[in-house]
């Protein structure tokens, strides 16, 4: 398998990354090494299609699971820094063990919520101290960037990764976005680089200063997404 404008280097990272969701402890049902490089791999490496994370020194990956897509891109983008935010430790466990096992040298796991990780300002959190945030398989559009926004510093891009894309979430981020200084920005359709059938990534952006009240306590933005009807 190869990455498209990676290095043999790199490449060989990659595929090493794929093998250890071989691994029983691996919090993935994918475990096909083809169909895992497709999966995570290729879809979380979409992203570089785009250009939105050009240029940015440091990232967070909300619900990081088994580290996509934050692995792979701290991979291909060896200057950035990349924060793999999780809530669950088992998964962290892995994390770290993938990190170690492929010698990721510019990745770190944050076991903890969003949420209490965005309330804690620098250097003790990550309140405002991120160039971009990625989020895949999480939640709704508008749950996705209420937990981004405290991260984010202002005019700094959010890329959530969906499938089909869906009207009434797509109005239910536009009626929160004032109330979370959250700008939806453009969706790109990237499917025939992801490994999930009409994968669109929306970018949305950072409009302002975090509003007051950001971030509610874990799990209101889910609970409770402001924009809902």
């Amino acid at each position: 398998m190869a990455a498209e404008g990676q290095s043999p280097a790199v490449t060989a990272q990659l595929e090493l990354l794929v093998k250890t969701l071989l691994d029983p402890r691996a919090p993935t049902t994918v475990r096909d090494p083809a169909e895992a490089w497709k999966v995570h791999v290729a879809d979380s490496l979409s992203v570089l299609e785009i250009g939105t994370l050009d240029g940015a020194s440091t990232i967070a990956d909300i619900g990081a699971g088994a580290g996509f897509p934050g692995l792979p891109i701290a991979l291909a983008m060896p200057a950035a820094r990349v924060e793999l935010i999780e809530a669950t430790a088992r998964k962290c466990e892995f994390i770290r063990h993938a990190i170690d096992v492929v010698g990721i040298v510019n990745a770190r796991v944050v076991n903890a919520r969003s949420e209490e990780w965005a309330a804690a300002p620098s250097p003790e959190g990550g309140r405002e101290v991120y160039d971009a945030v990625t989020v895949r398989a999480v939640g709704r559009l508008a749950t996705v960037a209420e937990l981004a926004s405290p991260l984010l510093r202002d005019e700094m891009p959010l890329v959530v990764w969906k499938g089909r894309r869906d009207a009434g979430e797509e109005a239910e981020l536009e009626r929160s976005a004032e109330r979370l200084s959250m700008r939806p920005e453009r969706v790109v359709p990237v499917g025939p680089y992801a490994g999930s059938e009409h994968r669109h990534l929306h970018v949305i952006r950072k409009a302002g200063a975090t509003p007051e009240g950001l971030p509610r306590r874990p799990g209101m933005a889910k609970k409770r997404p402001f924009g809902s009807s």
